[in-house]
């Protein structure tokens, strides 16, 4: 019953937020990486389904979500990340970042496909006719985006 919960929900990959516009960054400076949160993409959502006199309550939320970065580097990361502020500047991100060490010339296309995986925590119980009884599923979902890596060069 607490799978028939789940398919009631809506549970979508995450919905990936980009500070740069098309994409563009620099080797060797920060990229802060963050999700916008809504019920369907990082939650929290919750669903019924009864049968039988019993209903089962299934509550969904993102636990982590891990970034395949399409460089060869992953970063995992345990919450949806912070929001970009310019007055940051070239600092990292204090929760969910990374910083490329190589162009993105090379790969195909010119850009990484980079891969955003989000692990949703479903709790589940029996709120009535069941006598108490709960547990936990998870369930993955992934979102992808094209980043251009670029180099910035002096030139005297």
């Amino acid at each position: 019953m607490a799978r028939e919960a789940v398919k009631k929900m809506r549970l979508l990959g995450p919905d990936i937020a980009s500070p740069r516009l098309a994409g563009k960054y620099t080797v060797g400076v920060p990229m802060w990486m963050w999700v916008n949160q809504s019920p369907t993409t990082y939650g929290p959502q919750s669903a019924s389904a009864s049968a039988g006199g019993v209903t089962v309550t299934a509550t969904a939320k993102v636990s982590q979500i891990v970034w395949q970065m399409g460089d060869g580097a992953t970063v995992t990361c345990q919450g949806p990340g912070t929001v970009y502020q310019a007055s940051a500047g070239m600092t990292e991100s204090p929760t969910c970042g990374h910083v490329y060490a190589k162009t993105s010339a090379v790969a195909s296309g010119g850009t990484y496909r980079l891969t955003a995986t989000s692990t949703w925590a479903i709790n589940w119980e029996v709120t009535a006719g069941g006598g108490g009884q709960s547990g936990q599923l998870t369930q993955t979902q992934q979102s992808q985006m094209q980043v251009a890596i670029g180099e910035v060069q002096v030139v005297r």
